[in-house]
């Protein structure tokens, strides 16, 4: 099993409070003891447009300092100007392995969150991948709204698969398919990894640097346990989630209270065990992990 922590970015990049860089770096630390595969710590966006990481080179200035020998860290660009700043932290030493670009399989959603079509998404990052490539980075696709879409409903597998195919022909090594709003059904699950199976093929080992498939799901319904089960009887075995389950998409909240975040890195864990596989991840270890992400959070004052 693979499995990526998604806390310091996608767990924090909502949170009404700007997170004291600190503290992020702090909880990385405690992340790497767990055991987990990789980490996304972080994401080069324009600061104005998600202030809670606009701090992006100064945390990944600090983790450079002690970077844990085979640690992955791994972070979202949005455009070649990301991934600029990026290279330019990076230009002492890989510290980033690897970057993260993100489209849709929606249209509306696309339009919404990033305020471009499918389309030309894609078009913008054959200059990021090729950059990325000549910096020595693998690249990770998420495709946002995979099984179900806020503006759009369903979405169908056969859309899914039409872009992680475009996103492979690219050149990407992994397949992120997300499930923003935590809609998702293990039947959708079902749905839209045998299309992508069927068109596009198994993933292999999953091993870094390989083009593989990777599950996002949110936990908005309580669903999240049961999508796992079904992912790993079709043969997915990797897998994104946050300690605590901190996180949670701004379209899936109804107005008064905002969304449960990402699958917790805690559920996740205990699913796949229970399922009857095998992680890396120390249970002792990822109990530190979940207790500082919740204090985290709960600690930081509302500016």
């Amino acid at each position: 099993m693979r499995i990526t922590e998604v806390a310091p970015r996608d767990g924090l990049q909502n949170e009404p409070a700007i997170v004291a860089t600190e503290s992020k770096r702090q909880l990385v630390r405690v992340l790497e003891k767990t055991g987990v595969d990789e980490i996304e710590v972080t994401s080069f966006v324009r600061p104005g447009r998600v202030p809670q990481l606009a701090d992006a080179e100064q945390l990944v200035g600090m983790l450079a300092a002690d970077k844990p020998e085979g640690m992955l860290y791994s972070a979202l660009v949005p455009n070649e100007q990301g991934l600029e700043r990026l290279l330019e932290v990076n230009s002492d030493g890989p510290v980033i392995n690897k970057i993260a670009v993100f489209t849709a399989a929606s249209e509306t959603f696309a339009q919404k969150n990033i305020n471009a079509s499918i389309d030309e998404s894609i078009t913008r990052f054959r200059p990021v991948i090729d950059m990325a490539r000549q910096g020595g980075l693998m690249v990770r696709a998420y495709i946002s709204c995979a099984f179900v879409c806020p503006f759009e409903g369903p979405v169908a597998p056969a859309t899914v698969t039409h872009v992680a195919a475009r996103l492979l022909a690219l050149g990407v090594d992994e397949i992120d398919v997300a499930d923003t709003i935590g809609a998702a059904t293990p039947e959708h699950i079902e749905s839209v990894i045998a299309e992508l199976f069927h068109r596009l093929g198994p993933c292999r080992d999953n091993e870094i640097g390989d083009p593989c498939l990777t599950l996002h799901l949110h936990d908005t319904h309580g669903s999240a346990a049961a999508c796992v089960r079904k992912a790993l009887s079709m043969g997915v075995r990797s897998f994104d989630s946050s300690a605590g389950g901190l996180g949670g998409c701004p379209f899936a909240g109804s107005g008064k209270t905002r969304a449960p975040g990402n699958i917790a890195t805690e559920l996740l864990v205990r699913t796949i065990t229970e399922a009857g596989y095998r992680c890396g991840v120390d249970s002792r270890r990822l109990e530190e992990a979940t207790k500082a992400a919740r204090d985290l959070v709960a600690r930081e004052p509302t500016p």
